[in-house]
């Protein structure tokens, strides 16, 4: 079983749609890829870290569900580099909603974030920034 977590905004299953940046989303969608490369199940934390009056940081509650990969738009370089350290693949593609990153990923055409963002507020371009191709 492949655990993958994606930032999202609102709760609408595959229809999710990924939010620009990771430490900044609302929630976050937890997908079970089986071996078979079918999804098992979605479901959902929500992020109560310190950008939304709670404590800690999202890295740390996202880490705590034991992800295998992320899927993002755009990540901060010491989020990055803390997922990287602990052995969480951080992907990134062209991918709007929730399924569209999981077929993506099943697929094989997502691509490794290798650069985190440099803009303190995130924007939606800015993966192509840093991204392999």
């Amino acid at each position: 079983m492949v655990k993958i977590v994606i930032p999202i905004e609102d709760l609408l299953e595959e229809k999710s749609v990924i939010f620009p940046h990771f430490g900044r989303a609302p929630n976050f969608a937890v997908a079970e890829v089986r071996e078979n490369r079918v999804l098992s199940s979605i479901s959902y934390i929500k992020n109560t870290g310190e950008h939304f009056g709670g404590h800690g940081k999202a890295m740390t509650i996202v880490s705590d569900v034991k992800p295998d990969v992320l899927v993002v738009k755009g990540m901060g370089p010491r989020g990055l580099q803390a997922f990287q350290n602990i052995g969480v693949s951080v992907m990134t593609g062209e991918a709007n909603t929730v399924g569209e990153a999981i077929a993506d990923y099943i697929n094989g055409r997502l691509v490794e974030l290798t650069e985190g963002c440099h803009e303190a507020s995130h924007h939606t371009d800015c993966k192509d920034e840093h991204t392999v191709r």
